[in-house]
């Protein structure tokens, strides 16, 4: 029997998820959960299997989660699920150690399926994504052109940036000017939406 804890915050969904699931003799849902903070207390209360985790969960997120998991209970393989289906993501679910990667409009079947590879120690990814991956271009970004253009598309200006990172007002103008040029943007705004399109943010 497969031990699967399920990570979703559309209770609509994470319902449906776990009656999915459960149809399956060799599946049992053993833990259903809203948010990502909840994902590694629970893993070790239930020990499962695998993890299906979505990638935008309040709280920590599904990535942030699955590396934490990693680290808490690497017997538990982690099964990604996003509605975004993006180079970078897969790249940084990846790094994070996840095991599988599925995007949400597949087949039911498929995600079953998918539960049971990565049970079993195979490694699951979508092929187009997969390609897709492969195609595209790495992040042109510094660690630091990164950092300043995530928080600035998360609403903060530049003067709060450079107190929040020790840096000067002129230095985080100049990272975000050099941003906007290598990723060919119209501006910050068009900068900050291509590098999250691209999963580098």
């Amino acid at each position: 029997m497969v031990r699967v804890l399920i990570a979703e915050d559309m209770r609509i969904l994470r319902d449906t998820l776990a009656a999915l699931l459960n149809l399956e003799d060799d599946l049992d849902v053993v833990a259903e959960l809203g948010s990502g903070d909840e994902i590694v207390p629970a893993a070790l209360r239930h020990r499962p299997d695998v993890a299906v985790l979505d990638i935008d969960l309040p709280g920590t997120d599904g990535l942030t989660a699955a590396a934490q998991l990693h680290q808490a209970l690497p017997a538990c393989r982690t099964l990604i699920l996003t509605g975004l289906g993006r180079p970078g993501t897969l790249r940084r679910a990846l790094a994070a150690h996840a095991s599988g990667f599925v995007v949400k409009d597949a087949p039911s079947q498929q995600l079953v399926d998918a539960v049971r590879r990565v049970a079993a120690g195979e490694r699951v990814i979508d092929a187009a994504l997969a390609v897709a991956t492969l195609e595209a271009s790495d992040n042109p970004l510094s660690p630091r052109e990164t950092e300043v253009l995530k928080r600035h598309a998360g609403g903060a200006s530049a003067a709060e940036i450079a107190t929040a990172m020790h840096l000067s007002y002129g230095t985080v103008r100049n990272y975000l000017a050099s941003a906007v040029t290598k990723l060919g943007a119209r501006n910050r705004v068009d900068a900050a939406r291509i590098a999250d399109e691209a999963g580098w943010l």
